[in-house]
């Protein structure tokens, strides 16, 4: 008996170390023992998995010929591979499909391919016509999600927001991307997503201008880094108008830019001047969008008609003026009023939470792709911070963006509160603890002072 224990003892220590290592930390175990057990279970059963998925074609002729004279018969040829190449997350495997296959063919059956192998999902990526890439991903990556450990190659106005569900990262280009739409119910995690989105940008030469109706209960903590800040529907529409006023001024600054010369080249953005004389990027921040649309009187009916006129303005022309907008709400729905499906319409990128009506979903993902809206009506109420991620090319993916608690949040405002540029047009609409804070940094510490547009 003491033998039979000897030499099977580092046998249960071994698996129950790996079984601890896959719960603690997944991304090692699966470089010791996930990546070689996966790795040897696509090179050993790819062509008969591919056959059972009915991914693979007849033999050429020149084969089958060469197979009669053999006395056989010729199998059906699978797609051409690379080797299994390791990912942090996975797996990838690149394909050569054969004549007569399709992309589609391969996203059909990969949920077949995931059984198959063993893996925790299979994501299908054409990368060239005829030739596509495999994904596997080894476990459940949205399960916990931390920070991004380096900059993934993002530049100003793009920085990584959320974990896809295939193992990279949905990186938020305002650029690429200028408007976007969050939605989500209370305790979604929506305001998550917000708080690492105002993060990565107070540490770039932004305006942030918030426009938060709920007396500012969401957007206050990240005063100190604010350059604006409207907390009723009154000054919502004051500070609309100065932002119109400064979009309208800097359109003339690029026409002027544009008119300079046979030396200066022709610019439509804010992007093609030159960097002396360019404005400061600015982006606008509306917390609960639908407290814009309620009207209680017909005064607040003029009110509302007016702020989302004004909102639809800078949705349509805030891109070339380099003045972008997230728009975030509870809700949203074309029942809010005259006006909301064509905001919605200017608004490219869609990120949908859980919600709590099907509507909400579908006017954020329905005219993207219908699944799309299916998977955010799913997301279950014990994953927060869980959404799907669409843009009006059709593409959608399910993400997750690392938690970042409300304190932490505000002392990153609070640290780059000198980096707040100084736009005039908005001194009016500066919060008072803003000010506070730009008046205790240091002379040396002060961020250089943004170049207005005139008149």
């Amino acid at each position: 008996m003491a033998d039979v224990v000897r030499t099977f003892l580092p046998v249960l220590l071994t698996a129950a170390a790996l079984l601890v290592l896959r719960r603690r930390l997944p991304v090692l175990f699966w470089w010791l023992a996930g990546y070689p057990v996966v790795a040897l279970r696509v090179l050993v059963s790819y062509r008969a998995t591919m056959d059972a998925c009915g991914l693979t074609v007849p033999a050429s002729a020149v084969r089958r010929a060469t197979a009669r004279m053999m006395g056989r018969q010729a199998a059906p040829v699978p797609p051409r591979r690379s080797l299994p190449l390791p990912t942090g997350s996975g797996l990838v495997i690149r394909l050569r499909m054969a004549a007569g296959q399709a992309p589609e063919d391969f996203t059909a059956s990969a949920d077949r391919l995931r059984h198959a192998w063993g893996v925790h999902a299979v994501h299908v990526r054409p990368t060239k016509p005829g030739r596509l890439e495999l994904r596997l991903i080894g476990w459940d990556v949205l399960a916990e999600v931390r920070p991004a450990r380096r900059a993934l190659g993002t530049g100003p106005l793009s920085l990584p927001l959320a974990l896809r569900e295939d193992g990279r990262w949905h990186v938020r280009d305002f650029r690429t991307v200028p408007h976007e739409l969050i939605l989500g119910a209370t305790q979604s995690g929506k305001s998550v997503y917000l708080r690492n989105l105002l993060c990565g940008l107070a540490r770039q030469p932004v305006v942030l201008v918030g426009i938060d109706c709920k007396w500012g209960v969401e957007l206050a903590p990240f005063a100190p880094r604010l350059s604006a800040l409207a907390d009723t529907p009154d000054r919502a529409n004051d500070l609309l108008d100065a932002l119109l006023a400064e979009m309208e001024a800097r359109f003339r600054l690029i026409g002027l830019g544009g008119g300079a010369g046979t030396d200066t080249a022709l610019t439509s953005d804010v992007w093609g001047l030159p960097d002396d004389v360019r404005p400061v990027p600015v982006v606008v921040v509306v917390d609960e969008v639908a407290e814009l649309f309620l009207a209680a009187s017909k005064d607040d009916e003029k009110r509302r008609d007016a702020m989302v006129t004004k909102l639809i303005r800078l949705a349509q022309l805030g891109r070339a003026a380099g003045i972008y907008l997230e728009v975030c709400g509870q809700r949203f729905g074309s029942e809010l009023g005259k006006g909301a499906t064509m905001l919605r319409a200017q608004l490219t990128g869609r990120v949908c939470h859980r919600v709590n009506d099907e509507s909400s979903a579908n006017m954020a993902l329905a005219d993207i792709a219908p699944e799309a809206a299916l998977a955010a009506t799913s997301i279950p109420a014990e994953r927060p911070g869980v959404a799907v991620v669409g843009d009006s090319s059709g593409g959608w993916t399910r993400v997750r963006s690392p938690h970042l608690t409300l304190d932490d949040a505000a002392a990153v405002c609070r640290d780059t509160s000198a980096l707040v540029p100084e736009l005039p047009r908005l001194d009016p609409f500066r919060p008072a603890v803003a000010v506070e804070a730009a008046g205790s940094v240091p002379p040396a510490a002060a961020a250089p002072t943004a170049r207005p547009v005139t008149e």
